[in-house]
């Protein structure tokens, strides 16, 4: 098992590199070429690069990734396609994507689309909190070891 991170707009690619060492884990952070960085990082954490482009990070993901496999993103699209794959996919807010929510929440993202093409404003996403950051570390924790008791 690896934890992959959607990493170009992720706010806790920190504490995932955390979490991972403590269970031993290894971390791939998978973000475009145009943050690349100099920065060293931990033994257990990689970073694959992949071009500029919208979908790029997701593409190389959905190729890389295998049935067990941790996910960390916010791309509604993204986790669908990587829970039919047998992944396991958390939000930065510390919700995991499942069967039971995925239709809903790509329904309130299309609403959403359609709502802001025909002029409407829509709300953008509530600034990330200290809350958020604490209520992540729990669920990825907790997820961790749900999945090593099976």
């Amino acid at each position: 098992m690896k934890i992959y991170i959607d990493a170009d707009a992720s706010p806790v690619q920190n504490e995932v590199i955390h979490i991972a060492k403590e269970y031993q884990l290894a971390v791939v952070m998978v973000k475009s070429i145009s943050h690349y960085s100099h920065d060293p990082l931990p033994d257990h954490v990689s970073v694959q690069y992949v071009d500029k482009g919208a979908e790029m990070a997701d593409f190389k993901i959905m190729s890389v990734v295998e049935k067990d496999d941790i996910i960390i993103t916010q791309d509604y699209g993204l986790a669908s396609m990587l829970l039919g794959k047998g992944c396991y996919v958390m939000h930065h807010k510390g919700f995991y994507y499942s069967e039971k929510n995925i239709d809903q929440l790509l329904s309130s993202r299309h609403a959403s689309a359609q709502a802001r093409r025909a002029g409407y404003r829509t709300k953008g996403p509530k600034p990330f909190t200290t809350e958020d950051r604490e209520k992540f570390s729990t669920s990825l924790s907790k997820l961790i070891e749900r999945i090593s008791e099976n």
